[in-house]
């Protein structure tokens, strides 16, 4: 795996998956990356035993609700395909104390990022999936 984002090479932040998320984790290997400046989801090889989610924004959660995070908005690309996995990412954030609807609003007025998706429509999406 490169350290660029094959769409739009920004840096990718790779995570470890927690392990509450290994059966909705990309790959096998309990570690992915998410792409600093598109948000997209990749397969990564190792991550750092910290990694700073702060890169992508200040409002980022850190630790497992960080990696969490990742995860769920990683897999916005496609609710159809992905709802069980956003679900079980997103539970994991709310439990670490965190907002994942709030900070999906926040990402999405952060100018500093160009998401691969709309993510005001895909917020109100998962709102209504969640109700």
């Amino acid at each position: 795996m490169s350290d660029l984002c094959p769409h739009c090479d920004a840096p990718l932040l790779a995570f470890s998956v927690p392990d509450e998320l290994a059966d909705h984790a990309p790959d096998d290997s309990g570690v992915a990356a998410i792409c600093s400046r598109c948000l997209t989801l990749h397969d990564a090889e190792s991550a750092p035993s910290e990694t700073e989610f702060e890169r992508i924004s200040e409002e980022f959660p850190t630790g497992e609700a960080g990696a969490a995070m990742a995860l769920a908005v990683g897999y916005l690309d496609s609710l159809a395909l992905h709802r069980r996995d956003i679900d079980a990412a997103m539970d994991v954030v709310e439990h670490e104390g965190s907002d994942p609807l709030m900070l999906l609003d926040r990402l999405s007025a952060q100018g500093s990022l160009q998401p691969a998706v709309d993510l005001q429509r895909r917020r109100h999406q998962v709102e209504q999936l969640r109700g």
